[in-house]
């Protein structure tokens, strides 16, 4: 932790000054973020659009104003981080009510809550995923976690305000030539070993860029290689074992029985392969944080892997062990296994002994909303993970 005096002195203010541009916001600027969301119009007719769609139609400026005024109403009396992050609490719990069928967690017994972790877990949903991190360490008494985002994400200013106003940090992905690119890597990873080291603060981090469509979790190791910059750079130590050991690497894996975004995924997937490329309409990736809020996740759950605490000799090793835990605990719901069947493409890996009627019918009948020419990614989506586990994926699944 830093010094309680740290505050107090002009070299520690300039230190942690260098993190301004990506860092979530601190406790002093709630007040000021919340009251400029409070009359961010974009942010209005966003809210409009979904809670007053009539109205909004009607008379948007007084749409505006009711929302305005609902906002400010609900957020009365924050003024701080967790303040900010108990009423997200609160509406974690609705939803997860409202559109799963059940969230359970594993493994977070065996990590102290005294202790920071980097969290490194798989990717399918881009906001639940952390957010579900988040809910299950607040649930088992542990701090919430500073969440990394690609600033391909923050297309408008109140989403990058909501965005920090919740612990995330900004992952740079638009800076351009290589110098810039590795300036800002060199920022992140700084970040990060800052957070885990000195403030003693847990981080969530994807393995990968981008969530994994297909549905097969692998870690870049190049992320492992950005991980340790900070640390060679800083004590002049370029040994991988070193930098991995003092941050605390954490694997989690996050399965959903089903994926509210499946259907989107399958068509990018189809499109990517028939014309070689796909390219998002505008706001695509906000549409997709709006779905799989809102959209039925079936039931959800969460298990975290043992921190990395073996020396490891290269980037590419430190990749593997995360990858070799995020399978291993990967949760399987029926509709992995019913997916897997149904494409017949390992039916000596098919285990139909836990799946009820009632999966089934409820299998059926999500396919049956797919249409025909993506049902085979569509499948493979949730056929992957088993495929993975048991090392059978096949080049025409990647």
């Amino acid at each position: 932790m830093m010094p309680t005096d740290a505050p107090n002195s002009a070299e520690a203010a300039i230190d942690l000054d260098r993190f301004a541009d990506i860092r979530p916001y601190h406790d002093d600027e709630v007040a000021d973020v919340l009251g400029r969301l409070a009359h961010d119009s974009e942010l209005l007719n966003a809210i409009t659009r979904y809670r007053l769609p009539r109205l909004a139609k009607l008379t948007p400026p007084l749409a505006r104003a009711i929302a305005s005024f609902r906002l400010q109403r609900e957020m009365r009396g924050v003024s701080t981080i967790r303040e900010f992050q108990q009423r997200i609490a609160n509406y974690m719990a609705h939803m997860i009510s409202r559109t799963t069928r059940g969230f359970s967690v594993e493994g977070l017994d065996k990590l102290s809550a005294d202790e920071a972790y980097l969290f490194i877990g798989n990717h399918r949903d881009i906001a639940l995923d952390p957010a579900f991190v988040n809910y299950a360490l607040h649930a088992g008494g542990h701090d919430t976690v500073r969440i990394a985002i690609g600033d391909n994400l923050l297309q408008k200013p109140f989403v990058t305000d909501l965005m920090r106003l919740n612990k995330s940090f900004i992952v740079p992905r638009s800076a351009k030539g290589k110098r810039a690119m590795l300036a800002a890597y060199q920022s992140l990873s700084g970040y990060i070993r800052h957070s885990i080291t000195d403030d003693n603060h847990s981080v969530w981090l994807a393995q990968r860029e981008g969530r994994a469509k297909d549905g097969i979790d692998c870690t870049d190791t190049a992320i492992v290689k950005m991980l340790c910059m900070a640390r060679r750079a800083e004590e002049k130590d370029a040994v991988v074992g070193n930098a991995i050991r003092e941050l605390k690497i954490v694997p989690v894996s996050i399965s959903y029985e089903f994926d509210p975004c499946d259907i989107n995924k399958a068509r990018e997937l189809e499109a990517k392969r028939t014309a070689g490329h796909y390219d998002k309409v505008e706001f695509e990736d906000i549409r997709s944080i709006v779905t799989g809020i809102t959209g039925d996740k079936g039931r959800v759950k969460l298990a975290f892997g043992e921190p990395l605490s073996a020396d490891f000799d290269t980037p590419d090793a430190v990749a593997a062990e995360i990858d070799r835990q995020v399978l291993e605990h990967y949760p399987l719901f029926p509709t992995h296994q019913l997916a897997l069947a149904e494409t017949g493409l390992a039916p000596d890996l098919v285990d139909l002994s836990g799946v009820t009627q009632e999966d089934r019918d409820r299998f059926r009948t999500r396919m049956a909303t797919v249409p025909p020419a993506l049902r085979p990614w569509w499948l493979r989506q949730y056929a992957n993970p088993i495929l993975n586990r048991a090392g059978r994926i096949t080049p025409e699944g990647d």
